[in-house]
């Protein structure tokens, strides 16, 4: 039986002495502990040495994904081949199907055969001669950098590593340039204050304060490249008629120097922002052309990686930046955030209110499809970006037009928007509303009431009995005065019942109804008069 064993210097083929031991799978280290003791199983029998890194990287991935080099092959043709009748020994059963379908030799691949095979990489020092330690331990060493570097796909240009420290170094230089310009305006205001009114600008400003110096100077200074004309003629006014105190020439020294540290620091961030957009276009161009490069930037600088970022579904690349947000909505049971990093990007920016929920998902989505494409993907064009981008701009354009396709018969039929016609109703103000005086007096209605009750017939006068001490009331004296009370106050009602209804034509029937109710209502009243009279 011969043995191919691959080394990181080359191929070695072994010749088995003895195969009896090879049964022996539990107790097979024994017979390799030592260099002496190896070589009693195994000789070699031919070494094929790897010329450099490059072919022995070429056989190394072929060994990985299970295919036949150029050098296997032709070191199998020349030994092997001689000695077709003997099995090979080899630790990759694909490997050995392919040999065995292209060259025609029977492989093994068993339990028995992947033991032997740590037992010769143990004494492999001892079993293969004329190769130092090492020389052989650099040339390993090589081998596991340039395979790694192979299965990751590596390249210097794909390092994100740098677009986290651009981006972190980009946001600080925002916040000093911010407290750097503001401290440069409020020192130099006590001096020119209207000179922060006139220039809004903030590195115009710094660059008119470092070449002004003092306010009396603007008079005799030429700020054409700096300001432009009209402003500038405002400046030379409002230094005339400054209320800003004086200064010493040591107080405008260290203003002018803090300018230049704000100069320099604002031409640094710009030479920055150029760096940073050239490296993402390198290394994620099409996250770049879906959300920008600040934004992309901030995407992975905040999963820590562009592979990490990778990882991530589309709905926690939408919120990846609102974490705080969503834990807090979850606790409080509340609606959880639409968008997180996402919402400065361009598409989702120049949305409606309305719809930038929507359109804040659609990008999230496409955009990790954009992530993965770069992250693993061989190709380093953005292409797909730009179709995304596309697409995401005609669903925004379909969603600000209202140009939704209907659910109908056919499903194909666009709906069509109706003309606008500007219907307005012309109301006229009524000023009757504001009165608050009543149409008619009290005295004119009381008047009609005394006309109308006239009109019916007598009414008998109730007499109102003078209030009695509390102490001399009784229950049956109580009792009277509200039997008196009520049929007073039924009486009023009526009468106005009587105002606001009109009269209409009686037939036969209401007027018996009336007589009896008449005829009733003046038995109660007689009982009335009684009780009084008792």
């Amino acid at each position: 039986m011969l043995v191919l064993f691959e080394t990181a210097a080359g191929y070695a083929i072994f010749k088995v002495l003895d195969e009896s031991k090879l049964q022996q799978v539990d107790s097979l280290y024994k017979e390799f502990e030592t260099p002496e003791k190896a070589n009693k199983i195994l000789k070699l029998k031919h070494f094929e040495k790897f010329q450099d890194t490059t072919e022995a990287l070429a056989a190394a991935t072929a060994l990985v994904e299970g295919k036949l080099g150029k050098s296997l092959k032709k070191v199998l043709k020349k030994v092997v081949a001689k000695e077709a009748h003997e099995q090979l020994a080899i630790s990759d059963a694909k490997l050995g199907g392919v040999i065995k379908e292209k060259l025609d030799l029977s492989c093994v691949h068993s339990p028995a055969v992947a033991e032997l095979m740590r037992c010769i990489r143990a004494q492999m020092e001892g079993l293969i001669s004329g190769l130092p330690p090492r020389d052989f331990s650099a040339m390993s060493l090589g081998l596991a950098h340039s395979l790694s570097r192979y299965k990751l796909k590596f390249s210097p240009d794909k390092v994100d590593t740098m677009i986290v420290q651009a981006i972190s170094l980009l946001d600080d230089l925002d916040k000093e340039l911010n407290n750097y310009i503001m401290r440069c305006r409020e020192w130099y205001g006590w001096h020119f204050p209207e000179l922060g009114k006139v220039i809004t600008d903030n590195l115009a400003y710094c660059k008119t304060v470092r070449k002004v110096g003092d306010r009396t100077n603007v008079s005799s200074t030429d700020l054409s490249e700096i300001l432009p004309e009209e402003i500038e003629a405002e400046v030379k006014l409002a230094a005339e008629i400054s209320m800003g105190t004086e200064v010493s020439e040591q107080d405008i020294g260290n203003i002018r120097h803090l300018c230049d540290q704000v100069i320099e620091i604002s031409e640094y961030r710009a030479q920055l922002y150029d760096y940073l957009k050239n490296r993402m276009m390198a290394i994620a161009p099409n996250l770049t052309v879906m959300v920008g490069e600040l934004v992309g930037a901030r995407l992975i600088s905040h999963a820590g990686s562009l592979l990490n970022l990778a990882k991530h579904p589309a709905s926690t690349v939408q919120i990846l930046g609102a974490e705080k947000a969503l834990f807090r909505a979850l606790k409080t049971r509340k609606d959880t955030p639409k968008y997180g990093l996402i919402y400065h990007a361009s598409l989702v920016g120049q949305t409606t209110a309305k719809n930038k929920g929507k359109i804040s998902r659609m990008l999230a989505a496409k955009t990790a499809l954009a992530i993965r494409y770069d992250a693993l993907g061989e190709d380093t064009n953005a292409e797909m970006g730009v179709e995304n981008r596309a697409k995401l701009e005609a669903r925004l354009r379909q969603l600000e037009e209202k140009g939704i396709r209907r659910i109908s018969g056919t499903g194909k039929a666009m709906a069509k928007a109706d003309k606008y016609q500007h219907k307005s109703e012309v109301k006229m103000y009524d000023p009757s509303g504001d009165s608050t005086i009543p149409s008619t007096s009290k005295k004119r209605k009381f008047e009609e009431v005394e006309g109308e009750t006239s009109e019916q017939g007598p009414v008998t006068p109730v007499v109102k009995s003078k209030k009695p001490k509390k102490e001399s009331l009784t229950e049956e004296q109580e009792t009277e005065t509200t039997a008196a009370e009520t049929p007073k106050k039924k009486k009023k009602k009526k009468d106005k019942k009587a105002e606001e209804e009109p009269e209409e034509p009686k037939g036969e029937e209401e007027v018996a109804v009336s007589e009896s109710t008449e005829k009733k209502k003046k038995k109660k009243k007689k009982k009335v008069k009684e009780e009084e009279d008792e």
